[in-house]
C-alpha cells in the first residue's frame, strides 16, 4: 500500500456539521474532519484494487493515457448477513466474478462502514461517493437496504523515465464528475427495473435465490455495454430528443396511433419515433425516458439499415398497388412466417398509480419510423395477432415514414444550406425531458463523438454541478484556457450551455451573442436575462 494517501470525500451538509475531507494515514486509519472542531477515526483496510489497463498513446508524445474504466460493480443488502461468519450472504451480485471471496467481503464491508459512518452526520443522506487517488466509488440505495456500488478507476497518464526506471504515474483525480457517474449508476438500476421490476418484486416471487439469478442474468450482459469514457453531461440529463414536425404531419401520426389502437384493442400504450427521435408517447415520462435510452442506444443500433428517402422513390406505387411495405419486427420472431417461429417478446415494467404493470414490448419499424406497442403481459401473443399487426401497421407506417422524410427534406431546403455556426450548445428542459445538442455528432452506448475538446465538456459538467446546488435561476460565463467562452444559463426549469469560439470577444459581446442564439434557436422559449 502507498501511504499516506489523501482521499477527498463528497461534501455532506447536515444541520451544523459538514464532512470536509477524509484522509488515510500510515496507521491504516481513516480520519474525518468537521468544522465543529472534532475529528473521528476508525480502523480501515485499504481494499481498493488495481485494474487491467489498456493504454492509449497520446498524440506526438510517449506518454500513455488511460481513460476511466470499471473496476468493480456490486450489489449487497446488509440485513442478509447480520452475524459474524455470514458476511457472504449480503452479496447479491459482484463483478468481476473471479474476485476471491474474502476480497469481495472486504470491499462490501468497507462500503457498508462508509455508509454507516456518514449517517452519523446526516441520517437521511448517507455518502454518495468516495474519492481516492486511484479510484472513485459511487453508492446508490434504490430500495430500502439494497445498495449498488460502482468503483471506477481514475484516468491517468503514464510518463516514461530515463535510465530504465519504472514510469511515473499521474492520476487525474478531478477529471471524473460525481454527477455524471452517479447518473450512470442510477441508469443501471432503472434499466434493470425496466426489464425485471424492482428488487422487492423478485424477493416476493422467489426469495434471495431468484433475485440473485435475475441480477446475474441482467448485469453480466449489461455491464459489458458500459463505456465509461463516453459518459458526459447528457447522461446526467437522461433526456429525450424530440423530432420537429409540422402540425399536419403530427396529426397524421396521431391519427395513425388512434386507428391502430382502435383496430388492435389489446394495445395499451404506443410510442412513435422517427430517426431515433420521439414524436409521440402514451407512457409516463420516467418510463419513456429509460425505454427511449434502451431503444436508441441498444435495440436500434443492432438493427440499423440503409434508409429509403422520400416520395420520389419507386416504393410508393408498389405500396398503394400491392400493399407491399418495408415494415418488420425488431422484437419477437425474426420471421413470423416460419412455422417453427416462437412468438416471444421482451417484457417491460412500467409504473402505475398503485405500483407497476408488466407488458409485452413489440417494436415494429419501417425505414426510419418505429412504432412501439405495449400489451398486457397476461395476454398470450399468437401468430394470427402478429400477422394482423404486420398487415395493418406495415403499409401505413411505410407511407408515414415517406411523408415525414419528404416534409423534413422540404423544411431543410427552405431553411437553406447550413453554415458552420460559431457556437455549439446543449439544451435541456426538466419539465418535458426535451434535450438538444449540437455538440454531440453521435451518442450511443459505446461511443460519444463530440465536436469539442474533452476539457470543455468537463467545464460544462462543472457548471451543471453549480446549478444543482441552488434552486434560483442563474447564469455562469467562463473563459477557458483555450480562449473558448463557455456560458451556462438556468431559467425556469430549463438549462442552456453554449460554447463560443470567439477568441477576441469580451464579456458584453459574449452575452449579446448568447441572446442572439436564444432568439434564433429558442424563439418560443422564455429565458430570463
Amino acid at each position: 500500500m502507498d501511504f499516506p494517501r489523501t482521499v477527498e470525500f463528497v461534501t455532506l451538509r447536515c444541520q451544523k456539521q459538514e464532512v470536509q475531507y477524509v484522509k488515510y494515514n500510515a496507521a491504516y486509519f481513516m480520519s474525518f474532519s468537521v468544522p465543529m472542531g472534532g475529528s473521528y477515526k476508525f480502523g480501515l483496510l485499504d481494499v481498493l484494487g488495481e485494474s487491467s489497463l489498456s493504454p492509449r498513446m497520446a498524440s506526438g508524445m510517449q506518454d500513455k493515457q488511460y481513460t476511466p474504466s470499471l473496476l468493480s460493480f456490486f450489489i449487497y443488502n446488509p440485513t442478509f448477513g447480520p452475524r459474524e461468519g455470514e458476511e457472504e450472504k449480503k452479496i447479491l451480485f459482484y463483478h468481476p466474478i473471479d474476485v476471491e471471496k474474502n476480497e469481495k467481503i472486504r470491499n462490501v464491508g468497507l462500503c457498508e462502514a462508509i455508509v454507516q459512518f456518514t449517517r452519523t452526520f446526516c441520517p437521511t443522506k448517507p455518502a454518495k461517493s468516495l474519492h481516492t487517488q486511484k479510484n472513485r466509488q459511487f453508492f446508490f440505495e434504490p430500495e430500502d437496504n439494497f445498495w449498488i456500488v460502482m468503483v471506477v478507476r481514475n484516468p491517468m497518464i503514464e510518463k516514461p523515465n530515463k535510465d530504465g526506471k519504472p514510469p511515473t504515474t499521474e492520476y487525474q483525480e478531478e477529471e471524473i464528475l460525481d454527477t455524471v457517474y452517479g447518473a450512470v449508476v442510477r441508469q443501471c438500476y432503472s434499466m434493470y427495473k425496466l426489464f425485471n421490476g424492482t428488487f422487492g418484486r423478485a424477493m416476493e416471487a422467489g426469495g434471495v435465490e431468484l433475485l440473485i439469478q435475475k441480477l446475474e442474468k441482467f448485469f453480466y450482459r449489461y455491464l459489458q455495454t458500459l463505456h465509461l469514457q463516453s459518459c458526459d453531461l447528457l447522461d446526467v440529463f437522461g433526456g429525450i430528443s424530440f423530432f420537429p414536425l409540422d402540425k399536419m404531419t403530427y396529426l397524421k401520426i396521431q391519427s395513425f396511433v388512434n386507428r391502430v389502437e382502435e383496430s388492435l384493442s389489446l394495445i395499451k400504450y404506443t410510442a412513435f419515433l422517427y430517426n431515433d427521435q420521439l414524436i409521440w408517447s402514451g407512457l409516463e415520462q420516467d418510463d419513456m425516458r429509460i425505454l427511449y435510452k434502451y431503444l436508441t442506444t441498444s435495440l436500434f443500433p443492432r438493427h440499423s439499415e440503409p434508409e429509403l428517402a422520400g416520395r420520389d422513390s419507386p416504393l410508393r406505387p408498389e405500396v398503394t398497388g400491392n400493399l407491399l411495405h418495408y415494415g418488420r419486427f425488431l422484437t419477437g420472431p425474426t420471421n413470423f412466417k416460419d412455422p417453427e417461429a416462437k412468438f416471444r417478446f421482451p417484457k417491460i415494467f412500467v409504473s402505475t398509480e398503485d405500483g407497476y404493470e408488466e407488458l409485452h414490448l413489440i417494436v415494429y419499424k419501417a425505414m426510419s419510423a418505429a412504432a412501439c406497442f405495449m400489451i398486457n403481459a397476461s395476454v398470450e401473443l399468437t401468430r394470427a395477432f402478429c400477422e394482423q399487426l404486420d398487415s395493418l401497421v406495415g403499409p401505413q407506417l411505410t407511407l408515414l415514414a415517406s411523408d415525414i422524410c419528404e416534409q423534413f427534406t422540404i423544411n431543410r431546403r427552405i431553411a437553406g444550406p447550413e453554415k458552420e455556426p460559431q457556437f455549439k450548445f446543449i439544451y435541456f428542459n426538466h419539465m418535458n425531458l426535451a434535450e438538444k445538442s449540437t455538440i454531440h455528432m453521435r451518442k450511443t452506448a459505446s461511443v460519444s463523438l463530440t465536436s469539442v475538446h474533452p476539457d470543455l465538456m468537463k467545464i460544462l459538467g462543472d457548471i451543471n454541478c453549480d446549478f444543482a446546488r441552488v434552486d434560483e435561476d442563474e447564469e455562469i460565463i467562463v473563459k477557458a484556457m483555450t480562449d473558448y467562452w463557455v456560458v451556462g444559463k438556468k431559467s425556469d426549469q430549463r438549462e442552456l450551455y453554449v460554447i463560443l469560439n470567439q477568441k477576441n470577444a469580451n464579456l458584453i459581446e459574449v452575452n449579446e451573442e448568447v441572446k442572439r442564439l436564444c432568439a434564433t434557436q429558442f424563439n418560443n422559449i422564455f429565458f430570463l436575462d
